[in-house]
Formats: C-alpha cells, sequence, structure tokens
C-alpha cells in the first residue's frame, strides 16, 4: 500500500472537522441532534471552503516550501475561494433571501429557489485559522 499523502489528509481532515463543528454548533443552538443537513450543507461557522483550501496550501508550504510555485497556486486558490465566500455568495445569498421573501409576499405560485448562503468574514477568517491548524498538525504528524 502506498504512502498517505498528508494534502489529501490536511484536505479530508480540515473538511470533516469544519462540517463536525458547523453540526455541534447547530446542535447546540437549536438544542435539536435533527440538524444532519449541517453536515453537508454551504454557510455557516466555520467556512469548510476555507479550512480546506488553507490546510491544503499551508501543508504544501510545509513539506514543499513558500517559495514553490505550487504554493503560490495554493496560496491564490485559497485567496479566490475566501473571498469568493464572502463577497459573491454571500452577496447571491442575500439577494435570494430577498426574493423568496418577495415570492411570499406576493402570494405568486412561481416555486421558491434555493437561497445558498455564503459566509461572513468571521466565519471565513475561523474556517482558515482551523485549516491553518489542520495542516500544521497533519505535517507535524505525517509531513
Amino acid at each position: 500500500m502506498g504512502e498517505l499523502s498528508p494534502y489529501i489528509t490536511a484536505v479530508i481532515i480540515a473538511w470533516v472537522t469544519a462540517q463536525g463543528v458547523k453540526y455541534v454548533l447547530q446542535v447546540y443552538k437549536t438544542r435539536s441532534i435533527a440538524s444532519f443537513r449541517q453536515l453537508y450543507l454551504s454557510g455557516n461557522m466555520p467556512s469548510s471552503h476555507s479550512a480546506t483550501t488553507v490546510a491544503l496550501a499551508t501543508t504544501i508550504g510545509l513539506a514543499d516550501g513558500v517559495g514553490t510555485p505550487l504554493f503560490a497556486l495554493a496560496l491564490l486558490f485559497a485567496a479566490v475561494v475566501m473571498y469568493d465566500a464572502v463577497m459573491v455568495r454571500r452577496s447571491s445569498g442575500e439577494q435570494g433571501v430577498a426574493i423568496k421573501a418577495l415570492i411570499r409576499e406576493q402570494g405568486s405560485k412561481v416555486r421558491l429557489p434555493r437561497a445558498a448562503k455564503g459566509h461572513e468574514p468571521l466565519e471565513v477568517t475561523v474556517g482558515a485559522l482551523l485549516g491553518f491548524c489542520i495542516g500544521l498538525a497533519v505535517f507535524s504528524i505525517i509531513g
């Protein structure tokens, strides 16, 4: 069997951890364990997109060096994903909520669209910090 990849391991652990934290926070908030959708939905605290991309960039930086083209690409990828989560997806999610409210208010028979929630800046920051810590941990254990 091949060697365990620290890159893939960091991404998987970051995603599972971030989604698990979302579930735990939702259970705490609602006092119900029936919030299973938090295990796969986007949005909320912390950003799993930020956690996974920063975990990958951190692992690449530690394993291959921060002066490499691969690290530059990973860093750019993480920055674009985090910018998109806060600026683009958040804006379109807010617009979706407003459209749904208008449809309901008008009593229209138009099917309600799904409004995917983006992230608040704090959610992205916490996700990035989580990803950085996971990247460090994975590299120190199997890197």
